[in-house]
């Protein structure tokens, strides 16, 4: 039997948001510090792991690289019966849904600014895309927004991005981009029905220059097939109460894609990232049937070696009693596909 978290029905549960429009354009505050859940580190931690060393592997660990699981494969064939989830590295997933194809966070840039090359190579060749219906972005860290990766798209190309963010895309000639605030939600129109978009929190924050710490949101997002299958990308994030308050507004989730890397030191990095065990944790507070490991393997973002976060939420898992086969930890490439209905 799956193991899912029991929330409260009825009257307790807050009904889903009413689709917005698409490509509205809005005014936002000028910044959204106040969705903090804890207070930034300053600089002095920063200087600290710099000291000693802590903001990257040591060199012995990075050998590791060269055993971090890659095997790239075929895209799984269209089909709105089904959703499909490959994984091409970090937070970038292709996923076909309802008959559309959806990319999260797309990096395909070889390195991203101030961090070494990447660890693998993207798992999914540009030119074996096919046509992108949609892309979602969680934040504006540059491992997540990557511009040159969104110059390759159609200026057309639909973005839903976080508040505050579609003047940024805008700006680089995308004149079909939603911003969404924390629980508002849209709807793509889908070859049987609509696919649907919900944006949700995330513990996290946001900054892209010198001067916009926190100028626009962050968070995750919850796609709903016609079929009502459902899949929870969480973006970036730190372990906090918002997981709960996301399994109980949208229960019966499929897939929880929840990040395992970047959590080492944790004084400076537990706030914002999860580390393996706080990510099956979190996979247990939303409801989810099933886990996708992510944000592991692909940038050396912080001291943690390489292969340390698949050996550790293998472990956590077990230790949580969760059946093997729901812990769908892909290699950089890899697919798998839902079927039947929600929940099954």
């Amino acid at each position: 039997m799956t193991e899912r978290t029991e929330h409260p029905a009825g009257a307790d549960r807050p009904a889903p948001a009413e689709p917005r429009p698409l490509f509205e354009r809005r005014t936002w505050p000028r910044g959204f510090a106040d969705r903090l859940t804890s207070p930034l580190p300053g600089l002095r931690p920063f200087a600290r792991a710099l000291r000693h060393g802590a903001l990257r592997p040591p060199a012995t660990a990075l050998r590791e690289a060269s055993a971090l699981p890659y095997r790239p494969a075929p895209l799984p064939a269209p089909d709105a019966r089904t959703v499909a989830l490959t994984w091409a590295g970090h937070a970038s997933w292709v996923v076909g849904i309802g008959g559309l194809t959806v990319l999260t966070d797309p990096v395909w840039s070889r390195r991203i600014l101030g961090t070494p090359p990447r660890l693998t190579p993207v798992g999914v060749a540009w030119e074996d895309l096919p046509p992108i219906d949609a892309v979602l972005i969680s934040h504006n860290h540059y491992d997540h927004l990557d511009a040159p990766t969104l110059r390759r798209l159609p200026r057309d190309t639909a973005l839903f991005v976080p508040a505050g963010l579609g003047a940024w895309c805008r700006r680089r000639g995308f004149h079909r981009t939603t911003e969404l605030d924390w629980w508002e939600a849209v709807e793509l129109p889908a070859p049987d029905g609509a696919v649907r978009l919900d944006f949700v929190p995330a513990h996290h924050w946001s900054k892209r220059t010198l001067t916009d710490t926190c100028r626009t949101l962050w968070g995750g997002w919850l796609l709903t097939d016609p079929a009502g299958r459902r899949v929870y990308f969480a973006g970036d994030t730190g372990y906090g109460h918002w997981f709960a308050e996301i399994g109980a507004r949208f229960p019966g989730i499929d897939v929880a894609l929840l990040p395992i890397g970047a959590y080492d030191p944790p004084w400076l990095l537990r706030a914002v990232h999860t580390d393996p065990e706080e990510a099956v944790r979190a996979c247990r507070d939303v409801g989810a049937a099933r886990m996708a490991p992510m944000h592991w393997a692909t940038f050396a973002l912080s001291a943690e070696p390489p292969l340390e976060p698949l050996t550790r939420v293998r472990a956590a898992w077990r230790d949580a009693g969760r059946r093997p086969e729901d812990l769908w930890d892909l290699p950089v490439g890899g697919s798998r596909i839902l079927t039947g209905t929600s929940g099954d």
